[in-house]
């Protein structure tokens, strides 16, 4: 209804386990596609590395950051982090990047960037 075509799921990851993630959650043959980038190639483009000294014990160092994007034919349209300085990796406030939050910036043609 909001004239999404296609979810592309990714991490800093090998293609291997992301194929697991997705059979875990059940989104094969869906609109939703997972991806893996292993060397952090398309993370490093996107500026989206994290590179918040925070412990090293949580594996933040070579972490993408928490974030969504709208893109429409090439152009960004939405773009949203998840990431404070208290809580860089975005997990306990994670909801600007939620499904919900995109879709209702999607339909209210609210373009943040």
């Amino acid at each position: 209804a909001a004239g999404v075509e296609e979810v592309l799921v990714y991490c800093v990851n090998d293609g291997a386990v992301m194929k697991a993630w997705a059979a875990d959650q059940g989104v094969e043959d869906s609109m939703i596609t997972f991806m893996g980038d292993p060397a952090g190639d398309l993370t490093k483009a996107l500026d989206m590395e994290m590179t918040h000294p925070g412990p090293a014990s949580v594996g933040i160092r070579g972490r993408c950051k928490r974030f969504a994007l709208h893109v429409v034919d090439g152009e960004i349209k939405v773009l949203r982090v998840a990431e404070s300085d208290d809580d860089p990796a975005g997990d306990d406030y994670p909801d600007v990047t939620l499904a919900e939050a995109m879709l209702e910036a999607i339909k209210g043609g609210n373009d943040e960037l």
